[in-house]
């Protein structure tokens, strides 16, 4: 790993953070190509839920694009479209998942038409646009095969986070048309690009800054659950959210380890949704963060 020293507008040193040697080999061509060739670049960096694939992606998006900071990571297809069409030259936009247990394919149907719809301005501007969610699957087959430049995978090995792959355009291509079906990643004779590792420090700012950035998500969350459902779903969800913090008190399992055993029933609840939902019913945050620090 090298460590990379992200400098403000008076080259003074922002943000530093290590980096894997081959992402920031590719990183720097991507530059390159935004810079002097006109292009633009969608990558999709996906993963399932605690896997760190926002950090990532955050990472990522402030080497491209030092200017990168929380008024460009957007949660809602409103706020992608705005961030796309008020982006100056060469900027990198962040659509971070806001998705719940509700969620389906169809819930990315908006993101995918605002890329189709807003592909000219992309270009003209050369920007640099990261989607983060669960999986590359959710996407429309035309945005994830052809849109979409290449796929960072995030996920744990041995039950610790910090591992990814990459997938270029053509590997990629291949991955999507095997396991579209299944959500499959592994396949016999297909390889990813590369693996690699990178560590969880927070790239947008200080403590301050990331505190404010997942009060911001998990207001996402718990909007987007909300959206087009009726009286009678949101009492069900009330009384949902209601055994969900029994279960917490009863359990004594931290959110990660609730998130998880939760997953292994097909039912996604992420680590900052479920923060949200205890927190309500009066979860104190002394508790929560001894928690967070004890899920590492």
């Amino acid at each position: 790993m090298v460590l990379a020293k992200i400098k403000d507008k008076e080259g003074n040193i922002e943000r530093e953070y290590y980096i894997d040697e081959r992402l920031k080999t590719n990183l720097d061509k991507i530059k390159y190509s935004l810079d002097k060739k006109d292009k633009d670049y969608v990558l999709v960096v996906d993963g399932k839920e605690g896997t760190g694939k926002s950090t990532l992606a955050f990472q990522i998006g402030k080497y491209i694009d030092n200017s990168l900071n929380l008024k460009r990571v957007v949660f809602s297809p409103e706020d992608f479209r705005e961030a796309i069409l008020k982006a100056k030259k060469g900027q990198c936009i962040i659509y971070d998942e806001a998705f719940t247990g509700f969620s389906s394919r169809s819930s990315l149907s908006p993101v995918n038409r605002v890329l189709v719809s807003l592909a000219m301005q992309m270009r003209q501007k050369n920007l640099m646009v990261i989607i983060v969610l669960p999986t590359i699957f959710l996407l429309d087959k035309y945005i994830a095969m052809f849109r979409s430049n290449a796929l960072v995978h995030v996920y744990e090995s041995k039950s610790r986070r910090g591992y990814f792959s990459i997938y270029n355009m053509e590997k990629k291509k291949w991955l999507i048309l095997r396991g579209y079906k299944t959500m499959s990643y592994k396949h016999k004779g297909l390889y990813t690009n590369f693996k690699g590792v990178f560590r969880g420090k927070f790239a947008l700012g200080d403590e301050e800054v990331e505190k404010e950035y997942r009060k911001i998500k998990e207001k996402a969350l718990s909007d987007s659950e909300k959206t087009s459902m009726s009286s009678a779903q949101v009492k069900y969800l009330e009384q949902r959210n209601l055994m969900i913090y029994l279960f917490r008190k009863i359990s004594k399992m931290t959110y990660r380890e609730m998130s998880e055993y939760f997953a292994d029933y097909n039912l996604t609840l992420s680590h900052p949704q479920l923060v949200g939902i205890c927190s309500k019913f009066g979860d104190i945050k002394e508790k929560i963060e001894a928690d967070e620090e004890k899920s590492g």
